[in-house]
This record gives C-alpha cells, structure tokens and sequence, in this order.
C-alpha cells in the first residue's frame, strides 16, 4: 500500500509517495512533473519487496519551498536527497531519478557513491556527456534551449498564462495523459510553485559543482533514454558509457520520447524491476 505523508529533512517538510518494507528505491521526478511520474512504479517494486519514497522535491513540496534562487543549487539538491534517506533511517539506497531527477542521480552516485547502491535514470544523460554534446553536437543545443529561456524572470507567468497554455502544449506533445498532466498540474499550477521548480534551472550558474568535471559513475547503472526524446539525442545518450565504470546497462527504447513511464505504463516499470533483481543486495538500513 502507497501512503502519502509529510517527511521531515534538511530543514524543510516534503510530501511523498511511501511504502513497503525491504531495501530502499527512492525515486527522483523531473522537470515538468511530480512525484506522480512513478505512479506504476511505486507499487509494482513494493509486491516485488522493496520499500519505496517518492517526494516532490524542493520547490515542489509545499513546505520545501524557499524563496531565493540560490536555494535551488545542485549541492542543495543532492542534499535534501541524503537527509531523506537519513530521515528513513536508511544509509544505502538504490535512486532512480528522471530529467532533473536523473541530474541529481548521476551527481549523487559521482559524489556520494557510498550512499547509493544502484543507479537508473530515465532521458537525462551523465552530465560530462550532456556538455559535451552541448558543444559537439549542433542538435543538442536546440533540443535545450528551454535551459535559457529558464533565465528569464516573466518565463514562470509566460508559462502559466491562458490556463497554464505552454504546459498543457508540453504535456499533449509529450504523449502524458490528460488525467496525468491535471496531477501534474494540480502540483505545479501556482506561481509560486512554477517559479520555485524553474529555479533549478536558474540556480545552475550558482553552483560551484562543474558538469563537465563530474566524476565517472562506479555503482551499477540503468540508463533508459527513448530514441523519440527530442530533448536529448543520441549523441548525448550514447556518449554517457564513457562516463560510466561500473556495471552498465544503456536501454533505448524505439519510438518513445521523454516522459517513458507516461507514454505506457509497465516499459519502464520492468526494466527497473529487472535491474534491481540484478543489483539488490541487501536492505542498507
């Protein structure tokens, strides 16, 4: 059973998805999305025997949701993750994060990897990759120019404007389904909140951890990307097992795009699933 509940970390209340008992998964959602990306998941790991945490994260959460942009730097990120673990009285864990998700994944397993017993990420490639491709890729550039459009201050109201318009045009593009985007919606339909989850973007300039000087990844890895994904190409995808030591799978899968789990519920649910029967060890509590 998934139950929703207020977790006390890092100074800050977050809403998330819990349940189960076994060794810990926590999930990380991206960048237009919610806790509710891993709906399917959730409960699909708990039957397998795993317990599971899905929080929306800082400036998604109600309570987690200061007001400076420097309060959404990387570090700061990565940090609200540990103390969530350690709220749960759990010190190894296995993290699957998507889009921004999967950002703070790739940093937490290259700076952290004795905290994080396995990786999987969805669309968002190893961050030295993703620079690189910045730069030796033409195409990528275009598929990110969201990430400057972020910098501007009216982008938040531009977004929300005519019912939220820009959003909805996302979520129809992206194959999420109307009742899927609404949840999305219902978490990120406020100023404050949009304003808040766009300040990761902003808040990248202000970090002092450099994305092209990210270690290599040691722990075992997942990364599942769409061949569809127009926000991240194969240059970028292929380019990340360069940046990845330790046991490692990549997974494209033809045909979908960016947001996987809400294109068709179970395709990512069982690769997951598989990955950590491979790589599950024991309960880190």
């Amino acid at each position: 059973m998934i139950e929703t509940r207020a977790l006390a970390a890092n100074g800050l209340e977050f809403t998330g998805d819990l349940g189960g008992d076994g060794p810990l998964v926590l999930f990380l959602h991206g960048f237009p999305h919610s806790r509710h990306t891993w709906r399917h998941e959730l409960p699909a790991l708990v039957d397998a025997g795993y317990q599971v945490c899905a929080p929306d994260q800082r400036g998604y959460s109600p309570g987690a949701r200061p007001t400076e942009i420097e309060d959404y730097r990387t570090e700061l990120l990565m940090a609200d993750v540990l103390a969530i673990a350690d709220s749960l009285g759990v010190e190894q864990f296995h993290l699957v994060g998507h889009d921004w998700g999967g950002q703070i994944g790739w940093c937490l397993a290259a700076h952290n990897p004795e905290r994080v017993r396995s990786l999987a990420v969805l669309s968002r490639p190893h961050p030295a990759a993703f620079v690189r491709a910045m730069t030796d890729d033409p195409d990528q550039a275009g598929r990110s120019s969201h990430h400057r459009s972020h910098q501007r201050p009216e982008a938040t109201a531009e977004w929300l404007a005519d019912d939220a318009a820009i959003l909805r045009g996302i979520y129809e593009r992206w194959g999420v389904p109307a009742d899927t985007a609404a949840a999305y919606l219902d978490t990120l339909g406020t100023h404050e909140a949009l304003d808040a989850a766009i300040n990761w973007y902003r808040a990248v300039r202000l970090s002092s951890m450099n994305p092209a000087d990210m270690p290599a990844i040691a722990v075992p890895t997942l990364y599942v990307w769409g061949t569809a994904d127009p926000t991240v190409g194969p240059f970028a995808a292929e380019g990340t097992a360069e940046f990845v030591t330790g046991p490692y799978r990549f997974e494209p899968v033809n045909g979908f795009g960016h947001t996987i789990p809400d294109e068709q519920e179970g395709v990512f649910t069982e690769l997951l699933l598989e990955h950590l029967a491979t790589h599950g060890g024991e309960d880190g509590a």
